[in-house]
């Protein structure tokens, strides 16, 4: 049996349009055949178009974690329109009558599947690397680590002081050589560092010396990132060099940090998988990532076996935004046969191939509850550890068990059951929404013995750590304070 809902659908959908124009189709009832294949795994009918003929669409879950939809309508998107509507009228229990499935879309079904058992086939053979041409690529990178350090050694000898927009402007121009060195990531680290010295539109402009100061101690830590690169880099890309496989590490985030996009492959090669794991995403927003010229959006998930909290990021470049669908937020438990964890510390980066999704149940909410942090003090001295690595998460999220939220003279802070203080703030959070002045809002019951999801930031001028909520999880509900 086909076990979707409407917050499947809306996951599964390409963009809000879609799913606006989809659940239309069902209220406008344009559908004239609604049918499920005997052995439910299919649905699928007709909806009336502009055109004399109706659109013939599917949705077949023979692979419930990677459904196949097709339409004869010529929309570009999928799922189109009437394959979300036809999954709309499903999710919403109108009446679908049992059909043999049509003799055109049976033999798709088959081709399919052949494809999906030569893909696993091949899955298990072993890739060729073509080693001499990796290795020209290694010492283009070691050539771009080398323009790297010179071009932080201008910016210290410099100084923050004197760097002006001009400045700025002509250091993003030379970082285009990292690109061309296939480093994106040290290009990408090399542009956090300009874009302090420009506007919220991204482009640059004369700042006051006051200006300026605002953001010194955001500078000196960038410098020190571009540094720790410039050491860490050449000799991670070193030790490959000198490595006859020519393999990526997976021991820290370096490859990452350099800009090497990790294929689900190369993930399952060197073991980087769990096996049937169950996640709840915590949080999600979506952001304009300035530096990098693309939009990110980012999922906050737990991990429901261990409590370990880990990061969904969709990239869409600015010149492919409108080719790329968005991720967005999903409020049911995703069960995952292979998930893929990308080497990292605190919340390293997930991704997956398929997905089956179930309701979320009150045992789900205790299992999250139950893997909060009840002793604050023992967290802060976690996280200040971690931040010491110049190449760490500055603001890692952790999942807080607290007695009480409330306020003591203007800040809003969360206790812990031995009375340890964090303080709340959106100060330095730029790429999530306002969250601090959400909990007002809530019913009272929410601040008291509940577990806070929270995002932690190191004030550089204060020296202090505090948290930014993202949400509150009770017994019943996963309160979100982002989207």
């Amino acid at each position: 049996m086909i076990a979707i809902d409407e917050g499947y659908v809306d996951s599964a959908a390409p963009n809000p349009e879609a799913i606006k124009n989809g659940r239309g189709l069902v209220l406008k009832n344009k559908f004239t055949a609604l049918n499920i294949s005997e052995d439910e795994t299919i649905l699928f009918g007709e909806c009336q178009g502009s055109g004399k003929e109706p659109y013939r669409c599917s949705s077949d879950f023979v692979r419930p974690d990677k459904p196949t939809h097709r339409c004869s309508c010529p929309s570009r998107q999928f799922p189109c329109k009437h394959c979300l509507g036809l999954m709309y009228a499903y999710a919403q229990k109108k009446k679908f009558t049992t059909a043999d499935v049509p003799e055109e879309l049976q033999a798709k079904r088959e081709k399919v599947q052949a494809r999906a058992e030569k893909k696993e086939a091949d899955a298990d053979k072993p890739k060729q690397v073509n080693l001499p041409a990796l290795a020209k690529k290694i010492k283009a990178q070691l050539d771009g680590i080398d323009v790297l350090e010179r071009l932080t050694n201008d910016l210290v000898r410099l100084g923050i002081g004197n760097m002006n927009a001009k400045v700025a402007h002509e250091m993003e121009e030379q970082a285009k050589q990292l690109g061309n060195a296939y480093l994106p990531g040290a290009q990408a680290a090399l542009h956090n560092y300009t874009k302090l010295f420009a506007g919220d539109d991204g482009k640059f402009a004369e700042q006051s010396s006051a200006q300026r100061e605002r953001i010194y101690s955001e500078a000196l830590d960038q410098l020190s990132r571009l540094h720790a690169l410039v050491k860490q880099g050449r000799a991670y890309l070193q030790r490959r060099l000198e490595d006859a496989a020519l393999k990526p590490e997976t021991e820290s985030a370096i490859a990452a940090w350099l800009g090497h996009a990790w294929q689900l492959r190369e993930l399952k090669d060197v073991g980087l998988v769990e096996n049937d794991a169950e996640l709840v995403q915590l949080a999600f927003n979506s952001h304009d990532d300035v530096a990098r010229q693309e939009y990110v959006d980012t999922g906050v998930w737990m991990t429901l076996g261990n409590g370990r909290i880990r990061l969904t990021q969709n990239y869409r470049p600015y010149r492919a935004a409108k080719f790329i669908k968005s991720d967005d937020s999903f409020f049911q438990v995703a069960q995952i046969k292979e998930l893929c964890v990308y080497p990292g510390d605190v919340n390293p980066r997930v991704r997956w191939e398929g997905m089956l999704p179930r309701p979320l149940g009150p045992k789900d909410l205790e299992k999250i509850r139950s893997h909060g942090k009840t002793d604050f003090g023992a967290v802060v001295k976690e996280v200040k550890t971690h931040l010491k690595g110049p190449l760490s998460d500055k603001q890692p999220i952790y999942a807080l068990s607290f007695k009480k939220l409330g306020r003591v003279g203007d800040a809003l802070v969360a206790e812990d059951a031995k009375g340890e203080r964090l303080v709340m703030t959106d100060v330095g959070m730029t790429e999530e929404p306002a969250s601090c002045h959400l909990l007002s809002l809530l019913p009272k019951a929410s601040f008291e013995q509940n577990t806070l999801v929270a995002r932690f930031r190191h004030d550089l001028d204060t020296r202090k750590l505090q948290i930014k909520p993202l949400s509150i999880v009770t017994r019943t509900a996963i309160i979100r304070l982002t989207l």
